[in-house]
């Protein structure tokens, strides 16, 4: 064991930049955050951090084996659909204790109007049959090309300016946490009748659904990609507890 526990954190959510300040503030810990370099201006977090990818499992695999650490915690975004299982894998080849910090996703209520799809070539196609003219397009940067060949008009949400975008849109460059009221204002506002959205859980962005909810407006829910089969944690809390298990705080 070393003097101090080190651990190397795969960047990308809110969860992520809680535990580096969890980790590093409060347990002393040796963070080395991992951010894949999607998004220009990052959060600012407690530790150290490094940008860009590690050359798939393999190229995580040697970066371990160069640098080991005590622990792998991958706190990639909720729609990271590569790296997760590049984690696992490298975490296995290599003996290092890892797990998944996962937040749980988002689940309706009876009042919700939602349309689950399985990824967003159904969701363009469930903007059609619910004839929407008017959406919300809050899918993230990389996924809006999905719907450039789309009708309606979107007001496009994303924290920096997508490179793929619908022929009809107004762009909403804006990084959350959002409100209840001010998302409420903009539905009304631009008179939207569909909401698009990941199922990222956590709260930073669950007002649109509220607002959506009280408008009795649809939204199309676009579902997670399946996990590796790894522990998964629900919480920056419950990654502490699985860290202080796995090697000690």
């Amino acid at each position: 064991m070393r003097d101090v526990t080190s651990v190397l954190l795969l960047a990308g959510s809110t969860e992520a930049t809680r535990l580096a300040d969890v980790l590093v503030r409060v347990h002393g810990v040796d963070v080395l955050s991992s951010l894949a370099g999607v998004t220009t201006a990052p959060t600012g977090r407690a530790g150290r951090t490094r940008a860009g990818g590690f050359g798939g499992a393999e190229g995580l695999a040697q970066h371990l084996r160069d640098r080991p650490v005590d622990a792998l915690i991958d706190a990639t975004h909720p729609f990271a659909a590569v790296m997760p299982f590049s984690a696992a894998a490298a975490a296995a080849a290599t003996a290092t204790p890892s797990c998944r910090l996962l937040r749980p996703p988002w689940v309706p209520t009876p009042a919700d109007r939602w349309v689950d799809v399985p990824d967003l070539a159904a969701a363009a196609a469930a903007l059609s049959s619910l004839g929407a003219r008017r959406v919300l397009l809050t899918v993230g940067r990389q996924s809006t090309w999905a719907f450039a060949d789309h009708d309606a008009w979107f007001l496009v949400r994303a924290i920096e300016a997508p490179e793929v975008v619908p022929a009809d849109h107004r762009l909403l460059l804006e990084r959350g946490p959002f409100e209840v009221t001010s998302e409420r204002a903009v539905l009304l506002e631009h008179r939207i009748d569909a909401v698009v959205s990941k199922n990222a859980g956590g709260t930073a962005t669950m007002a649109k659904l509220v607002s959506a909810r009280e408008l009795e407006i649809s939204v199309v829910m676009v579902a997670r990609p399946a996990p590796p089969d790894v522990t998964i944690v629900s919480s920056v809390d419950h990654a502490v507890a699985w860290l202080d298990g796995a090697v000690g705080l």
